[in-house]
């Protein structure tokens, strides 16, 4: 099966922004792709923090979007995007409980994946578990995590299974298992990785140990633009790299095939030879 790969420069301009996605989901259905992987926060981002502004739900006009294109083209589709929270911002004016003159609270946001199976219908939704409060970032002063217990999402494309992870969660191995344990055989990485002294170092060692450790191909979609990394990644189940992009906004399409990854897991049996099982915290 084919994936294509889209490295796109994302901002604040929502509307933009599915312009930019209608493009290169007819890229990928030129190329024969089965599935369309987007960058986190596709939907809309700023650099200096994403919050309830830039929040749509499910049936709003982003995932409404993906699922139209997923339709004409008979794509799958997996991006990131941002729901409306239910927790109020601590501290923010507005936030907290409804004051006395009965402004509503301000609410965090959700940074959340959604996948979109070809014929248009929602496949699933992840919500991210690890909040990037690291490196000077504060993620959870305008979001909320997801529920760290709730099933992975996992998508079927083919013959082969998708799972999700988002960004920061790249850094929690057992974040990866516990999408392997789901059935997954590739994992899907959609980012906006933050740029920074060895950042770009950090994005590609990891993806790279979370293939070899899950004996599990990793595709780690990065958003390009100022302030993220951009350098998407293709790991094969031995930790080779099959693809690896620069900063700038690139679409590529690679042929994924389950026959070799079936066949490092039987030369490489480690997860049928460890001996832990993860639980959520």
């Amino acid at each position: 099966m084919r994936v294509t790969v889209a490295q796109v420069a994302v901002s604040d301009d929502h509307a933009a922004n599915r312009e930019v996605v209608t493009d290169v989901a007819a890229a990928a259905a030129r190329a024969g792709a089965d599935l369309l992987v987007l960058p986190e926060y596709a939907s809309g981002y700023d650099r200096r923090g994403v919050g309830i502004e830039h929040a749509e739900p499910l049936d709003g006009p982003f995932v409404t979007h993906l699922r139209a294109l997923a339709r004409e083209h008979g794509l799958a589709i997996v991006a990131g995007t941002t729901l409306p929270g239910t927790t109020p911002v601590a501290g923010a004016p507005g936030g907290g409980a409804p004051g006395a003159d009965g402004a509503p609270a301000r609410l965090r946001a959700v940074n959340a994946v959604v996948a979109v199976a070809a014929s248009g219908e929602p496949a699933g939704v992840y919500r991210k578990v690890h909040l990037y409060d690291a490196f000077g970032g504060r993620e959870s002063d305008t979001l909320e995590p997801g529920p760290a217990a709730a099933p992975p999402l996992t998508l079927t494309v083919g013959d082969l299974t998708f799972g999700v992870l988002t960004c920061y969660d790249l850094r929690f191995p057992e974040a990866a298992r516990r999408v392997v344990d789901a059935g997954a055989q590739v994992l899907l990485v959609p980012a906006a990785w933050v740029a920074g002294p060895l950042k770009a170092d950090h994005w590609r060692t990891l993806l790279r140990a979370r293939a070899i450790e899950n004996t599990a191909v990793v595709i780690g979609v990065g958003m390009a633009g100022g302030g993220v990394t951009g350098r998407s990644l293709l790991v094969g189940p031995d930790g080779v790299v099959g693809l690896e992009l620069g900063e700038a906004p690139d679409v590529r399409t690679v042929d994924l095939d389950p026959e070799p990854l079936a066949a490092e897991r039987l030369r490489n049996p480690s997860l049928a030879n460890r001996r832990y099982r993860v639980v959520p915290a």
